[in-house]
């Protein structure tokens, strides 16, 4: 048996439209010749020139958020309780269990823009997929928004998965969730008219507020869920180690035993 991997992850990059302006990472590259001062300056009488190549370390810093890139949000960011009124966990308390299991894909790329996906149409992808969800699936969601990571509409692109849909995965015992759009709820902009006509604050970041109720996390900014089938691999995606911290990034794989 061999193993095969999917990387379902976007790399982490400035200058492209990944994040709402005010949102966006920015890194500073420091190459090996940048550096070479700077090395030196730990060894007292080394000079530059005694460097092979005259040549430092190549380091980036960066200034980011927890939610920029390929990221798993902990309940903590939805609200500061979880569970009907528990304290919500933060990402380096998120149980590891939850972050390498079973993976199903709902495709959703067919739906449009700013759609709320209802728990009805879950329900009809798993019928049409021929899926029944076990406790501790990942579910990923592929959205219209995958293919315009980078673009000046991506913020804007896709479907988003409303309270009631996220209600129904988490009853299932699903605890992580995740999407290749910007955000597990519809775009803000469409939230945003939404709003307006109804006058209902309840479906601002209703499906990210479902997680009051019952405690899950999500995957945002995933990538190429276009490569997975909708079942018969596993998910990893365990989130870097923040204290105290709303989400961390993640290296998310899809893992094939083939």
């Amino acid at each position: 048996m061999t193993r095969r991997y999917v990387d379902i992850s976007v790399p982490l990059e400035t200058d492209i439209a990944s994040d709402p302006p005010g949102h966006l990472p920015y890194i500073k590259y420091f190459d090996h010749h940048a550096t070479a001062a700077d090395v030196v300056s730990f060894f007292p009488g080394a000079t530059v020139g005694d460097l092979p190549g005259g040549e430092g370390w190549a380091i980036e810093r960066l200034d980011v958020s927890t939610h920029n890139g390929t990221h798993l949000d902990a309940p903590y960011h939805f609200h500061s309780t979880m569970d009907d009124g528990q304290r919500a966990i933060t990402i380096d308390e998120v149980p590891l269990e939850w972050c390498f299991s079973p993976g199903v894909k709902l495709d959703f790329r067919h739906l449009p823009d700013g759609h709320v996906v209802t728990a009805q149409e879950v329900e009809a992808e798993l019928e049409r997929i021929g899926y029944e969800l076990r406790p501790l699936d990942i579910v990923v969601v592929n959205t219209a928004a995958g293919a315009r990571y980078g673009r000046s509409d991506y913020v804007s692109a896709g479907c988003g998965m409303g309270r009631e849909a996220t209600l129904y995965l988490t009853e299932r015992g699903v605890r992580v969730t995740g999407t290749d759009a910007w955000s597990w709820d519809a775009p803000f902009n469409f939230t945003a008219q939404r709003f307006a006509r109804e006058g209902d604050a309840s479906v601002i970041w209703e499906g990210h507020r479902a997680g009051m109720v019952r405690a899950y996390c999500h995957l945002e900014k995933l990538g190429n869920l276009e490569q997975l089938p909708p079942f018969g691999f596993t998910i990893s995606c365990f989130p870097y180690k923040i204290r105290g911290a709303s989400a961390g990034f993640t290296r998310a794989v899809a893992i094939f035993e083939e």
